[in-house]
C-alpha cells in the first residue's frame, strides 16, 4: 500500500493517479496527524504487496518531519519506508533525514517515473523487512532445546550425532526436528538453511 501524505488535493490525486498506472494501492491523507491517527498504535503491515509512505515535508500541523519522527520512534522505518516529497527542502534537510532512515527524498516538482521507480523499491524493501520479520517470529516459536537442535542441524550433523552432542535419543532428535520444520514452514534441511541465511 502506498500512503500519500499530503496537505495538498492535486498533489495526493496526481500520485494516486501515478500509483495506479503501475497498478499500485495507494491511500491519501490530508495531514500527518490524520496518517498516524490511522495507522493507529499498531501497524498491520500488507507483507504481500509491501507499504511506503510518501510524506510532504510542509503541512499545517504536523509536519512531515515530524511524522517522520513518530514513525523513527516507533521502528517501522523498515517495514514502512518513507520518501519525503518537498518543495521547500534544502540538503542539510535531506541529508539529516537520509542519515536517520528515510529511503529517498525528492523536491517537487518531481519526475514521475524516478519517483515510480523509487517507490516500487520502497515497496520491495518493506516486503523483505515483513519476510525478515516473519522468519523471526517463527524462531521465537521455537523451544530453547529445539533451538539447539536447529543449530546443529544448520551445522550439517546428522541425527545421529546432534543425539549425541545432546545427551538424547535419535527419536527425541526427530521429533525435535518435525517441530522445527513446521514451526518454520519448511519440509527440509536444505529448505531450513535457504530461509536462515
Amino acid at each position: 500500500m502506498l500512503h500519500i501524505v499530503d496537505d495538498e488535493d492535486v498533489i495526493r490525486d496526481a500520485l494516486d493517479w501515478l500509483a495506479q498506472s503501475r497498478g499500485l494501492p495507494a491511500r491519501g491523507y490530508a495531514g500527518g496527524q490524520a496518517f498516524l491517527d490511522a495507522l493507529g498504535d499498531r501497524f498491520a503491515a500488507d507483507a504481500a504487496h509491501g507499504d511506503c509512505v510518501l510524506l510532504d515535508v510542509r503541512m499545517p500541523g504536523m509536519n512531515g518531519i515530524a511524522v517522520f519522527d513518530q514513525l523513527v520512534a516507533r521502528g517501522l522505518l523498515a517495514r514502512l519506508p518513507v520518501i519525503f516529497l518537498t518543495g521547500h527542502g534544502d540538503v542539510p534537510m535531506a541529508v539529516d533525514s537520509l542519515k536517520r532512515g528515510a529511503f529517498d527524498f525528492f523536491e517537487k516538482p518531481f519526475n514521475d517515473n524516478q519517483l515510480m521507480d523509487r517507490v516500487e523499491e520502497a515497496l520491495a524493501a518493506s516486503r523483505k523487512a515483513a519476510s525478515r520479520d516473519a522468519i523471526h517470529a517463527r524462531l521465537a516459536t521455537l523451544s530453547a532445546r529445539e533451538r539447539e537442535v536447529l543449530d546443529l542441524i544448520l551445522a550439517g550433523n546428522m541425527n545421529k550425532v546432534v543425539a549425541d552432542k545432546l545427551g538424547i535419543s535419535m527419536r527425541t532428535v526427530e521429533v525435535h526436528r518435525a517441530h522445527i520444520f513446521d514451526k518454520m514452514q519448511v519440509k527440509t534441511a536444505v529448505e531450513l538453511a535457504g530461509l536462515l541465511k
